[in-house]
């Protein structure tokens, strides 16, 4: 496939999880919450785990913002829920660094659609809000 279709495909799948999120709303007050923003942009989102027996056992995210931020939090809901935490943090870490445009191994992570994102390492004031809500969960499943 050539690199045009590929940022093709790509593109589309981050506008599908735009316009068509997965895992939006908000869960019981059981759920451990946490909002975070990125005030460069305006991007808001907060977050709701419940975690049962070290797993996520459910997900789901609010906010607003940019496509590249509620696409984000909508690919990471659906590659985190049900993963233990100690898997999801690998998979936010992993992430990060992908973003960064680090050299990431090949891993046994299944990371979902969140790879139609790095293209975004190109464009480094849009890191901040692909990271969004992966710095939320981050800091929820820490303070937990």
């Amino acid at each position: 496939m050539s690199f045009n279709n590929l940022d093709t495909l790509y593109r589309q799948v981050i506008m599908d999880h735009y316009k068509n999120p997965r895992n939006r709303g908000s869960l019981s007050e059981e759920a451990l919450t946490l909002e975070m923003n990125n005030p460069t942009c305006g991007d808001r989102i907060q977050l709701y785990l419940i975690v049962e027996d070290d797993k996520i056992k459910d997900v789901k995210f609010d906010g607003e913002g940019c496509s590249i931020s509620l696409a984000s939090a909508s690919m990471m809901t659906q590659a985190i829920k049900g993963q233990k935490l100690s898997v999801a943090l690998s998979m936010a870490d992993y992430f990060s660094k992908l973003m960064l445009g680090e050299d990431v191994e090949v891993t046994d992570l299944d990371m979902g659609d969140v790879e139609a994102l790095q293209g975004v390492s190109k464009f480094p004031a849009r890191i901040k809000c692909a990271t969004l809500a992966w710095k939320a969960m981050e800091k929820a499943v820490k303070q937990k």
